[in-house]
């Protein structure tokens, strides 16, 4: 990890030090910007965005940490003390630094598995839909008649097909809160 204080950020954006900069932060799995302005720390997550192209997360607390949520790519805000302003501007919001963990590790795998789960059964669903009415026009000699009425396929998708993956995708865990605290790497599989 890399710890950074306002000062020596102000010498590497005024010194054209980006570059050294960023190459010491390839070697490093985190970096904590202590003491620094709200412009300086927005200005490390997009210069990491921009020149390393890796995915941003962003933690704050208070009114000084909303343009660095804002500019990451998942900010995560901190109700406490100082107010609700990192709460309001970030993606996620948790009440103490303690759950960061369980929000990454367990939520984010639950969350990742359903996501990619759902795109596979849409586009089966549409496939099987659109393969049907395919097959439809070779019966009807592609003459243009609907095989089903509007009000039909209005139903079917908003009943039959819709009800299923919002069920799966709410109460679908393929592996327990437990496991996934236990084997942080589980997380990687899915990616």
């Amino acid at each position: 990890g890399l710890v950074i204080d306002g000062r020596t950020l102000n010498i590497i954006f005024q010194g054209g030090l980006e570059e050294k900069f960023l190459a010491l932060t390839k070697h490093c799995r985190s970096v904590l910007c202590c003491r620094s302005t709200p412009l300086q720390k927005s200005m490390v997550v997009k210069l990491v965005r921009r020149q390393l192209k890796v995915m941003t997360l962003s933690i704050g607390d208070g009114a000084n940490d909303v343009s660095m949520i804002q500019a990451a790519d998942v900010g995560i805000g901190i109700s406490g003390q100082e107010g609700m302003q990192a709460v309001m501007a970030s993606d996620f919001a948790i009440s103490r630094f303690k759950h960061l963990k369980k929000l990454l590790l367990v939520h984010g795998h639950w969350c990742y598995a359903r996501l990619a789960k759902m795109v596979i059964y849409f586009f089966y669903k549409n496939v099987s839909y659109v393969n049907l009415l395919f097959w439809y026009q070779f019966f009807c000699g592609f003459s243009g008649s609907t095989m089903i009425d509007s009000w039909q396929m209005i139903f079917f998708n908003l009943f039959f097909t819709s009800v299923p993956p919002l069920v799966f995708g709410v109460l679908d865990k393929d592996v327990s809160a437990e496991t996934l605290l236990g084997l942080p790497e589980l997380y990687k599989n899915g990616q």
